[in-house]
C-alpha cells in the first residue's frame, strides 16, 4: 500500500500536467497558504499523507522557543493526531487508526539550534503527516470532508488533493468554501 501512495505524484502527472495551464497554476514546494493530501484507498486500507508549510498550521516556520510558541506548535500535534475529526471520514465506513506519523522540524527541533539563531534565520519548515486506517466499509467511503481541517488551521487556503480509489484516479483542489473530495 505504501508504495501504492508513493507512486501516486507519478501516477496523476498527466491528470495534473493537462489542468495546469501555465507553471503558475501548479503548486509550489512550499507555497504559504497551500499544502498538499496524498489519498489512496486499496480494499479496506485507507491512506492519507499531508504536507504543508509550518505556517500553515501554526503561524510561523522557526523553531518554537517560546512559551506560547511552544504551546501552539503542540495544539496543532494534538489536532493532528485525531485524524477521524480532522478528515470528517464518513460513520458507516466503521474506519479506525491503525498507524500514523507525524514529521516536523518544529516537533523535534535540533538540540543545536540556539534560539537566537532560529529566530534570527529564516528557514522553511513543513509538516508532513502520514495516517493509515483500516475501513470495515469501504463501499461508504464516498467523500473526505476537510472542513474540520480548515477550521483547527485557518492558515491553510487550498489543499492539492490527489486520490488512487476503486473508481480510478482524480486530481482536485479543496479550499474552506469548497473543502469535499468524492472518490
Amino acid at each position: 500500500m505504501r508504495r501504492l501512495l508513493l507512486a501516486l505524484p507519478l501516477a496523476l502527472l498527466p491528470l495534473v500536467m493537462a489542468h495546469a495551464h501555465d507553471e503558475h497554476e501548479s503548486l509550489a514546494p512550499h507555497e504559504h497558504g497551500a499544502g498538499s493530501l496524498n489519498v489512496a484507498l486499496d480494499d479496506k486500507t485507507l491512506e492519507l499523507d499531508l504536507d504543508g508549510p509550518s505556517v500553515n498550521l501554526v503561524g510561523f516556520e522557526h523553531v518554537a522557543t517560546s512559551d506560547a510558541d511552544k504551546a501552539t506548535v503542540a495544539a496543532a500535534r494534538a489536532q493532528l493526531e485525531n485524524p477521524l475529526v480532522l478528515f470528517a471520514l464518513p460513520k458507516a465506513a466503521n474506519c479506525v487508526v491503525e498507524a500514523q506519523d507525524l514529521s516536523s522540524p518544529l516537533f523535534n527541533p535540533a538540540p543545536e539550534q540556539g534560539a537566537t539563531k532560529a529566530k534570527t534565520e529564516h528557514h522553511h519548515s513543513d509538516i508532513e503527516a502520514h495516517y493509515a486506517f483500516t475501513c470495515q466499509n469501504p463501499e461508504a467511503l464516498k467523500t473526505l470532508n476537510l472542513a474540520h481541517f480548515f477550521k483547527a488551521f485557518p492558515g491553510t487556503h487550498k489543499i492539492k488533493v490527489q486520490v488512487i480509489g476503486n473508481s480510478g484516479q482524480q486530481g482536485v483542489e479543496v479550499t474552506p468554501a469548497a473543502p469535499t473530495v468524492t472518490f
